[in-house]
């Protein structure tokens, strides 16, 4: 156990002194190619900076393991000696910690004879941007190897320091990004009638989006419009031509998302014909919801045991391991690092955790490895 402890935290602070943002994680890339090899693997490279494993015991069925590896453009305030030698860059969400099990994980079956499935370790990038799980699935590696099942871990500062804990079917939200341009016209505030205000029509559409969540949505859909940011006009005493304004939208459910966003968009287009502006509108989902497969789901709880903290709700937070769900059988499960010593929030620049939660996550991904059946 000590050995194990000593060589996940080696991984895991040299990993945290060299962050990188989605698809430039080259030094990350180039460190755990090294230690994969040093094992006596043979790693493939997939996508420019990611990272597969395959480990081949000959049976008809593959199960697979997750762990993305960018970092955030953070500067870092936790004090630690091992902070990011990147100026600017941190890793702020966990990510050293989950490429650290994963190694673990390979770290634990180098010398295993014989498993009940195929084991595909996968090394992600750009989790943080758009396309990273994307970009893995179009490699066509999970149809290579007939994967039937995937799991994926986050740490997680609401759940106590080295719980495990996850739920069935909707445990993190789809989410997508707003903007917004209203295009109106400028004029003196004292003919504020030659003119087209922007800025009443953006309020106007921020309330009128609102209303869509409260009235038009039912109460037992959970979803989230947070409109975070907005620029509009230059001079007190001049209507604003332009007006833009970005959000998030957050759902459990695909067809939910497309009913509000439909919405709005009927919203956007009232407001073109009662005033005469232009408006540019956008709302691409970023991610899909993270929906946990019940079969997989349940042999994750049996085989965490009495460390296992079963979630009664979902959060609203998201995560691209989303996608891999969509196409095979998925459960993502948190691995709690909430203690007195660290308690910031994921994204923050002092977000730190006990290296000694990550025994956990390893042990809990080998004895998933050893008696997961996976099914179609």
């Amino acid at each position: 156990m000590k050995q194990l402890l000593d060589q996940i935290k080696e991984w895991r602070r040299h990993l945290h002194t060299i962050p990188e943002i989605g698809f430039q994680e080259y030094k990350t890339s180039a460190y755990l190619y090294e230690q994969l090899e040093k094992m006596g693997y043979q790693p493939q490279k997939i996508t420019e900076t990611g990272i597969a494993v395959y480990l081949d015991f000959h049976k008809e069925k593959t199960i697979a393991f997750r762990s993305d590896i960018d970092a955030l453009e953070i500067t870092e305030q936790t004090g630690v000696t091992f902070k990011s030698t990147h100026q600017g860059k941190m890793h702020a969400c966990g990510h050293d910690g989950h490429m650290a099990a994963l190694l673990g994980l390979a770290y634990k079956l180098k010398d295993v004879k014989d498993l009940p499935n195929n084991v595909l370790l996968i090394f992600q990038p750009g989790e943080e941007v758009v396309d990273g799980a994307p970009s893995i699935i179009r490699t066509g590696i999970f149809e290579k190897y007939n994967v039937k099942g995937i799991y994926g871990l986050h740490m997680f500062p609401d759940v106590d320091a080295g719980k495990i804990a996850c739920r069935k079917g909707p445990l993190m939200a789809e989410s997508g990004e707003l903007d917004v341009t209203i295009h109106g016209k400028s004029a003196h505030a004292g003919k504020y009638h030659e003119g087209i205000d922007s800025i009443v029509i953006a309020s106007f559409l921020i309330s009128n989006y609102q209303s869509i969540i409260s009235r038009m949505i039912s109460p037992m859909q959970p979803c989230v419009l947070n409109i975070g940011e907005i620029h509009g006009g230059t001079v007190r005493n001049i209507v604003a031509s332009q007006t833009e304004f970005h959000g998030t939208l957050r759902t459990y459910s695909e067809e939910v998302f497309s009913r509000i966003v439909e919405a709005m968009k009927g919203f956007n287009q009232g407001m073109e014909q009662s005033y005469g502006c232009t408006i540019d509108f956008a709302c691409q989902p970023f991610n899909p919801p993270v929906l946990n497969d019940a079969h997989l789901y349940e042999q994750l709880k049996k085989n965490a045991g009495e460390n296992f903290e079963e979630l009664e709700e979902p959060v609203m937070l998201a995560e691209d391991f989303a996608h891999y769900q969509k196409v095979i059988p998925g459960v993502f499960f948190y691995v709690g690092t909430k203690c007195k010593e660290y308690t910031s929030g994921l994204h923050t620049p002092t977000f730190n955790f006990h290296e000694e939660v990550l025994v956990q996550a390893v042990e809990l991904y080998e004895r998933l490895a050893k008696n997961v059946q996976l099914g179609d």
